[in-house]
């Protein structure tokens, strides 16, 4: 992902900011009410296949698909009833983790979670619980 001057957003982020975010993201995703619920206790194998993700997807080495085929993310993600408040609890804990990530820089914050809102609307799959 190239939107702006000054190489791709996985040059820019560098590979050790963007594990830190992961690793920060995951740590929130762990503690979140609605969330931790949906994801395996041992979140190891998840970071890692949202870091090989991440590295692609902005721009640097394809490692999620050399390791895991086409991420087909859609379909990977039908399994699990994705709502439009679990997506938007998602992104709240990768704006707070992008935040709490001080090797990126605000503008690349911006770039990189205008991008994956994008993704996380996508993802909804299951209509938002309707009060009884």
């Amino acid at each position: 992902m190239s939107l702006s001057t000054g190489g791709s957003l996985y040059e820019r982020i560098g590979p050790q900011a963007l594990h830190a975010l992961v690793d920060r993201f995951y740590s929130l995703v762990a503690s979140h009410p609605d969330l931790a619920p949906i994801f395996p206790a041992d979140l190891r194998h998840t970071a890692e296949k949202q870091l090989a993700f991440l590295t692609g997807f902005l721009g640097g080495p394809p490692l999620y698909h050399q390791r895991y085929g086409h991420p087909r993310l859609r379909a990977r993600h039908l399994p699990f009833p994705i709502t439009v408040e679990l997506a938007q609890a998602w992104l709240a804990c990768m704006k707070a983790a992008l935040h709490q990530t001080p090797d990126i820089t605000p503008d690349d914050a911006r770039e990189l979670y205008a991008a994956l809102s994008r993704v996380a609307i996508h993802m909804v799959n299951t209509p938002d619980s309707t009060p009884s």
